[in-house]
């Protein structure tokens, strides 16, 4: 092992790894999470509202929408996690007695992320009516609430957890799969003695990396076209939008997946050192992608290195087509850091190629 740098570096980095992912990394209870607010009465009872969900550190007003419609569109983009919506007549029917709406919209995809702060709901608009009604108006506070409360669970109402396991599967999947077979063909090669032969023909490097890559492509759709048959059948997860366009954005996450198994193959003597570096790899995908944890309970820094991973975004493209309809315009922004991607992993893997055996 001694002589093996690449496993003595697994053996102490994989446990580092695990204990800073695991320890500072993973949060179950994610709080600070990014809310719309509709404000369309400007009343004391509005801002105390606003302050006491802030205060509960559940939510972060991020943005101020015109309009529901507006709330919406941020929620189906991903930009925030919640949308609070505050009528017109609010302060007026609450003085009133007469028990006005307040609507809680929770973009539910990911039932974990939104599930502790939504059972907090009732308890906090309840005690800041409690603190606010005070005087003559402290007897709406006796027996029911003093405002209807109404949340709505948007994208999967009923907060099944398998609508959101089963697409991100679908990520996980591709990422092992796809790293680890196109790592192992090549070192496979090598160990063979027919990297020789490669090397004798007239290719360029580029022309190895397509043949390598091609016909994985096709082993790519034939797994994904079985996850989604699965999913349909089996599990009955929805599939709101279009899968044609589904299909376009798996040749950017397919094809970036690949560029990094041929660039691990460039490192690689052997296939055991493919296969840790695979492992190496896929375990921060794993954890850091929103798979497995809410992302948003995770600390900046781990964000940051979750945003890197093509996975991360390949994620809320797959749950963002299948739960909520989202087209070309709602995922370009998560597509492009794939095919960025991408292009630096396939730009090292050409860099790093030798065309002779030394």
């Amino acid at each position: 092992m001694r002589r093996d740098r690449l496993t003595f570096a697994m053996i102490v980095g994989i446990p580092i790894i695990q204990l800073v992912l695991f320890g500072f990394a993973i949060n179950t209870d994610p709080k600070g999470l990014p809310a719309a607010v509709v404000i369309n009465d400007e009343s004391p009872f509005s801002r105390s509202l606003v302050r006491a969900l802030e205060n509960s550190q559940y939510f972060k007003f991020t943005r101020h929408a015109a309009s529901e419609a507006e709330a919406d569109r941020m929620m189906k983009l991903g930009e925030v996690q919640f949308a609070l919506v505050i009528p017109t007549d609010f302060s007026r029917r609450l003085q009133r007695g007469e028990r006005p709406t307040l609507l809680v919209a929770a973009d539910a995809t990911d039932p974990s992320a939104t599930g502790n702060a939504l059972a907090t709901l009732d308890q906090i608009v309840r005690q800041t009516m409690d603190r606010e009604l005070t005087g003559s108006l402290s007897g709406l506070t006796s027996g029911a609430s003093p405002v209807d409360l109404r949340v709505q669970r948007r994208y999967n109402p009923e907060g099944i957890t398998r609508y959101n396991i089963v697409p991100g599967l679908m990520g996980v999947i591709l990422t092992m799969t796809m790293i680890m077979m196109t790592s192992l063909a090549m070192t496979r090669e090598r160990e063979r003695g027919t990297m020789e032969n490669l090397l004798a023909t007239p290719v360029r490097p580029i022309e190895v990396m397509a043949g390598k890559i091609a016909p994985y492509v096709i082993v790519g759709y034939l797994q994904v076209s079985l996850i989604l048959v699965t999913a349909r059948l089996l599990f009955d997860v929805p599939m709101v939008g279009s899968l044609l366009l589904l299909s376009a954005a798996l040749i950017v996450f397919i094809a970036a997946n690949l560029s990094v198994g041929f660039t691990f193959s460039t490192v690689a003597r052997n296939q055991l050192q493919a296969m840790q570096m695979t492992f190496f790899f896929f375990l921060p995908s794993l954890l850091l992608s929103g798979f497995m944890f809410p992302f948003r309970g995770m600390p900046q820094w781990a964000q940051f290195i979750g945003d890197a991973l093509p996975l991360t975004h390949f994620l809320r493209i797959v749950r963002g087509i299948l739960l909520k309809g989202n087209g070309f315009s709602e995922i370009a922004r998560e597509l492009w850091p794939i095919a960025a991607f991408m292009l630096v992993a396939g730009a090292v893997a050409l860099k790093r190629y030798r065309q002779t055996l030394d």
